[in-house]
């Protein structure tokens, strides 16, 4: 992800954000306060990605305290959603150069007109590689609570544990072992090469994406069916993304795609800086989506027999080694990505925003959402969140990959699915 040489002559941004709506306008001097504080206890906002050599290891180094600049913290303004929306892509597309500057940043927005009471949005965007979206959600959880330290008058205690990620347990030479067996699986993934939005596209255009919001039904008018497990949503988007593909004329080919699966203890919030990720890989064709519910339990089959065999773990440890080398060697060893795509789209959900976003520097959330960019390949994603009885659709997907009605056909479908009504 880090030197992802398929797209450098795109400039493909590897941007992700995540965004706050507040009951009211935030102080920037607040936010930019907190980073200070913070990059007085840990360096990583401030730290710059390094890679000694083609073959060295990839890390983040971070000089002493006074050479480090604490990211930056822009405000803007936006009197209407639009404005809104235009400066959020902005913030996809202005992609960040870990080797030259801090890998994440914060934009405070004003939002507001005569006619309206003013709110504030509060975006963090950074780096993919620097962590992952529990890592983001942590992140600013941290710098409120240094915020309310501050307005209390409390002086900086240290990191909590939760910072950094813990070292490896197993030996270098096991570790090894494990990851060559992942390699192992990862070969036989897909003996049929996958296919994507961004399979036919020549030139790239910018991330786009649209946020739209549900709430659930009576339960008495929907069936009694597992709509909060990854297994019903990922079968219901692969529905939606059936119907484009039918639309595209793309072949029956398997669908192959990510699916996260976060490896904090159950019940903590775990580290902030470092993907701490696993990925198990689903696999199912387009024509096996018309039975939902069926495709649904193969989903969560997959996934158990995944876990009892150990790939997940396999999986994990694998990604440690793409510190040592450049991911397209890597790429390489996988005869299924010669054709340039790796999986068919991508599928995440976030679930819950925590209690501990519930206020921040001073304003209640009344709703937060991940948004990331999406590779040229494949071209879309469909991610899910819920905050304050809120659930969130967000599709990100590249211009030329995807058209904007088509991103509103497939928000449909998966609402439908999730037997969702809209709030607006």
């Amino acid at each position: 992800m880090a030197q992802h040489s398929r797209w450098q002559r795109a400039q493909a941004s590897n941007n992700t954000t995540l965004v706050l709506h507040c009951d009211g306008p935030l102080d920037p001097s607040r936010v930019r306060r907190a980073l200070d504080r913070l990059v007085d206890l840990c360096p990583w906002p401030a730290a710059r990605l390094h890679r000694p050599f083609p073959w060295g290891k990839l890390r983040w180094t971070a000089g002493p305290r006074a050479t480090l600049v604490p990211p930056l913290v822009l405000h803007r303004a936006a009197r209407t959603d639009a404005e809104l929306h235009r400066i959020l892509e902005s913030e996809l597309n202005d992609a960040i150069d870990p080797r030259h500057e801090a890998p994440v940043r914060f934009t405070v927005i004003d939002i507001g007109s005569e006619m309206a009471p003013a709110r504030g949005v509060l975006v963090a965007t950074w780096f993919h590689p620097l962590m992952d979206p529990r890592g983001g959600q942590n992140l600013l959880a941290h710098l409120a609570q240094l915020d309310a330290d501050t307005a209390s008058a409390r002086s900086p205690e240290t990191p909590p544990p939760f910072v950094g990620t813990p070292p490896a347990r197993q030996p270098l030479r096991e570790r090894g072992r494990v990851a060559r067996r992942s390699l192992e699986y990862m070969r036989t993934l897909a003996p049929v090469p996958p296919v994507s939005p961004g399979t036919q596209m020549t030139t790239p255009g910018p991330s786009r994406f649209r946020r739209d919001t549900f709430v659930e039904r009576d339960p008495t008018d929907r069936p009694k069916r597992g709509t909060r497990e990854i297994a019903w949503r990922l079968a219901v988007v692969g529905k939606a993304m059936a119907e484009l593909w039918q639309r595209r004329g793309l072949p029956d080919v398997p669908f192959l795609l990510p699916i996260a699966v976060d490896l904090r203890p159950r019940g903590e919030a775990g580290p902030v800086f470092g993907n701490l990720l696993a990925f198990h890989f689903a696999r199912f064709r387009p024509s096996a989506t018309a039975d939902v519910p069926a495709l649904a339990r193969a989903l969560r089959q997959q996934m158990a027999e995944a876990v009892r065999d150990g790939q997940i773990d396999a999986n994990a440890v694998a990604m440690e080694f793409l510190q040592y080398r450049p991911l397209a060697t890597m790429l390489r060893a996988l005869p299924w990505t010669s054709c340039g795509d790796i999986f068919s789209f991508n599928c995440a959900d976030l679930a819950d925003v925590p209690p501990a976003l519930d206020r921040v520097f001073g304003r209640g959330v009344v709703n937060a959402y991940h948004v990331p960019c999406v590779l040229p390949r494949p071209g879309i994603g469909v991610f899910f969140n819920r905050c304050a009885g809120v659930n969130n659709i967000v599709v990100s997907w590249v211009e030329g990959a995807v058209a904007a009605d088509e991103a509103a056909h497939i928000v449909e479908i998966v609402a439908e699915g999730m037997a969702w009504t809209r709030t607006s």
